[in-house]
């Protein structure tokens, strides 16, 4: 059985805690937090898990895994003390603050011979996985464009900015979806209450072969919304993560020109069938948890690893810099 410890009881990590113990082949024997409140809701549901505020206890426990649901800020200092110590480390998304950070951080996971996962629960979402299938199928032939909404009002972090705190997910489904990082990156963002974060961002990502994807993040949007066009050549699908029931629509809508037309320019639009593909039911993160599990098993190979988490991090830094450059344009590669 593997044993497994969780630092952070805030949002994310009584969900980490949840799905580890209910995995047949892991159980969480310890957790860490430094609020009362959260450990005792902890404690009600879980009363056999036993609870410090000092994450250094939990090497008492000789645990093949840690989870770390702290603020990013925290991630690299708590990542870092488990890693020397021989311990396996899963951290929420984003992995690091700094792409230096997740650099070091990986080099030691290389010396000690260790595993580092990072939760990008979006590449597990069956959703998800199924507009990759009619994308490895051919279903979009070339693709143009993504856009990407990700808004609602709120939740204004403390310790980070919209871009940091809700772009990690379209960042990840694009590295899942296309397997490839953008050229580079320009963003215009502003700040309206939060008091020195970026509360609304306009994020554009310019890929090889003219794909470009755009993103809207936003912590000041009345509704909430979750959405994302990949349009192309033979097709485009709507992907409504809010929606239950049909998150997944594949429209059967193209452009072509008529070449055989005296007019050098004659567009025909073509509008056939919008159906909706067959989506599994399951947990994201159950499905996350399970990899983890079998990849310290050896049965598996992790779906999101230490580098997956880098290519992220390079990405949130590339924003940054756009941002603090009046929008700029900065290419990836000299992140």
């Amino acid at each position: 059985m593997l044993k497994v410890g969780v630092v952070g009881l805030g949002y994310w990590g009584p969900n980490l805690v949840r799905n580890f113990y209910a995995n047949d082949e892991s159980h969480v024997v310890i957790a860490c937090d430094l609020a009362d409140k959260n450990l005792k809701k902890i404690s009600r549901k879980y009363p056999d898990i036993k609870l410090t505020k000092n994450y250094m206890e939990i090497l008492k426990e000789k645990v093949d895994l840690v989870c770390v649901a702290t603020p990013p800020a925290t991630h690299f200092e708590i990542a870092k003390f488990f890693l020397q110590n021989g311990v396996n480390i899963l951290l929420e998304k984003p992995m690091t603050a700094k792409v230096t950070e997740a650099l070091e951080l990986l080099e030691l996971s290389q010396k000690k011979n260790l595993n580092i996962f990072v939760d990008h629960p979006f590449v597990f979402s069956p959703p998800i996985r199924k507009i990759k299938e009619l994308i490895n199928q051919n279903r979009l032939g070339k693709i143009w464009y993504v856009d990407s909404e990700r808004i609602n009002l709120g939740l204004l972090q403390k310790d980070v900015n919209v871009i940091w705190d809700l772009a990690p997910h379209d960042f990840s489904i694009l590295n899942y979806l296309f397997e490839c990082l953008p050229v580079s990156v320009q963003v215009v963002a502003s700040r309206h209450k939060h008091p020195y974060c970026e509360d609304l961002a306009h994020i554009v990502l310019k890929y090889n072969s003219k794909f470009i994807a755009h993103i809207d993040v936003s912590w000041l949007s009345p509704v909430k919304i979750r959405k994302m066009i990949i349009g192309g050549e033979k097709g485009m699908i709507l992907y409504n993560d809010i929606d239950q029931v049909e998150p997944v629509k594949f429209y059967e809508k193209r452009i072509e020109i008529d070449v055989s037309k005296v007019s050098p320019f004659h567009p025909v639009y073509l509008t056939g069938d919008i159906w909706c593909p067959k989506v599994d039911k399951y947990e994201p993160l159950a499905k996350m948890v399970e990899n983890v599990v079998n990849t310290l098993y050896g049965n598996e190979q992790p779906v999101v690893d230490g580098y997956e988490g880098l290519k992220v991090v390079k990405l949130l830094e590339a924003c940054d810099k756009s941002v603090r450059n009046s929008g700029r344009e900065v290419m990836v590669g000299e992140i």
